[in-house]
């Protein structure tokens, strides 16, 4: 099974079919998403997420299925269809707000709690652009998980 197991890892991270790179972040695509234990339909589900939008990382592919990672490190194996390009982070650590600009000064909008999800619409140096409901504003880069520390978004 390890030898398998190798295997499975090396052509994985090897035969990209989309020749994206891998890792990176994508959102769920719906609001009830199978999780497997391995990459195609016939392995057991081992956990079902329930939430459209929530952002993942992308950590392995093989054929069209994605080995996905979430927020609280819980990694499986889902189809492609069930992600998208579109970008979504998390509101981590403590409450926050989002702000009218860039700016720790300027007029704060809407306060998040943790585990909010938000559209990340851009991102740049510390600060994301999101968007929650008919809120739009700058949030923390440090506040989001579903990007990397140095990524440009946007």
């Amino acid at each position: 099974m390890m030898k398998y197991l190798s295997l499975l890892m090396f052509l994985s991270t090897t035969l990209s079919a989309e020749k994206i790179p891998v890792p990176r972040f994508v959102s769920l695509k719906s609001n009830e998403i199978n999780q497997r234990v391995g990459p195609g339909p016939n392995y057991p589900v081992e956990w079902i997420y329930l939430k459209a939008g929530l952002p993942v990382e992308i950590i392995a592919e093989f054929d069209n299925w994605r080995k996905i990672r979430d927020m609280d490190g819980v990694e499986g194996w889902v189809h492609q269809s069930m992600v998208c390009s579109k970008r979504h982070g998390v509101i981590q650590g403590a409450e926050t707000l989002i702000y009218s600009k860039e700016d720790l000064k300027s007029q704060p909008l809407v306060r998040l709690e943790p585990g909010v999800i938000v559209e990340i619409l851009k991102c740049r140096n510390e600060w994301c652009q999101v968007r929650v409901f008919d809120f739009k504003g700058w949030v923390q880069r440090a506040f989001l998980w579903g990007l990397y520390p140095k990524e440009t978004i946007g």
